[in-house]
């Protein structure tokens, strides 16, 4: 386990550096992190501490957020096919980004966007939390999660449908692609609280989640109170989803992909899974980022598209494998 997390530390460094040198411009990797560390008001230096460090940082937070989470939500339903889209609340704050924008929200105010989505994540977790009740059990959450997924998504299209702004369209379906480019220190700073406070809230799961492992009967008779790890669950979730959704937008298959590919490596363990998966999904996000700014530098292409074009074949080959193995 130990060398498994020294791996993926490793590889999570290697890629934030690379991460930090990688772009349009022609520049070696010397004269990079030499602008990066110095004070001087050369262009450099402002591309390297204004654009690439907070969008390198917020690839970090972001696969590090959805990884974790993923980890968690499949630990607590025991269901490895949960992610922690299956709560709704990346499509609540989706929501609330939409209508920031359409509203001109997102225009009046520079950081009126990530806090509409913020709101919107805040919001689904209050429904969530409504709908499934203080006393129900994963079913419940389950479904309540569906509803309030299924609702969000819906307002999301009533909008787009009754756009009279074709700018705003635009800009609402470009948004819900996810990406981290034109991002800066502000939106790591408004992120990284919620993300830490999440993290921790979901990082304490360990030992309930090894618990449930036996079923909920037997996590409740070695003393762990199932509602109390549910409502931890829920926001933790909220707080990392939210935060990563609102500064970036949508993107998918990360909370998914990278705890079935770690699972095998830490003996199936749900509290193990979480701190590799973290760092698993940092690496796999910042990847990600720079196959974007690689392959087509020029046409804008988003994170979003490119880990749901990486995740859905390695989930493809995952359910091949697991196939192949029960019969």
């Amino acid at each position: 386990m130990k060398r498994l997390l020294a791996s993926l530390i490793l590889l999570t460094g290697g890629l934030f550096a690379l991460s930090l040198v990688v772009g349009p411009a022609a520049i070696g990797p010397i004269a990079s992190f030499q602008a990066l560390l110095t004070d001087t008001q050369t262009p450099l230096s402002l591309v390297m501490q204004e654009i690439r460090l907070p969008r390198a940082i917020l690839a970090v937070i972001v696969g590090a957020s959805l990884g974790l989470s993923g980890a968690a939500m499949q630990g607590y339903l025991r269901n490895p096919l949960a992610e922690p889209g299956l709560l709704g609340i990346s499509g609540s704050a989706a929501l609330g980004a939409v209508l920031a924008i359409q509203l001109g929200l997102a225009s009046a105010f520079p950081l009126g966007l990530p806090l509409a989505a913020l709101a919107g994540a805040l919001l689904g977790v209050f429904l969530i939390t409504l709908l499934a009740g203080s006393r129900g059990g994963s079913l419940s959450l389950i479904l309540a999660g569906i509803a309030i997924s299924a609702l969000a998504s819906a307002m999301v299209s009533l909008v787009l449908n009754l756009s009279p702004n074709p700018f705003a369209t635009s800009e609402i379906v470009f948004w819900m692609m996810g990406s981290l480019a034109d991002r800066s220190m502000e939106h790591v700073w408004l992120a990284l609280p919620f993300v830490l406070l999440g993290g921790v809230l979901l990082a304490t799961l360990s030992r309930p989640l090894d618990a449930m492992t036996l079923g909920e009967d037997a996590a409740e008779a070695l003393g762990m109170r199932l509602s109390r790890v549910r409502r931890q669950l829920i926001i933790g979730t909220a707080l990392v989803v939210g935060a990563s959704t609102a500064v970036a937008g949508t993107i998918g298959f990360v909370g998914l992909v990278v705890p079935h590919l770690l699972r095998p490596l830490v003996g199936a363990m749900p509290g193990r899974l979480l701190g590799a998966s973290a760092l698993g999904g940092a690496a796999m996000v910042l990847l990600a980022d720079i196959l974007v700014r690689v392959i087509l530098p020029e046409a804008d292409l988003k994170l979003g598209v490119l880990t749901a074009f990486i995740g859905a074949p390695l989930f493809l080959h995952l359910i091949y494998q697991t196939r192949r193995e029960l019969a």
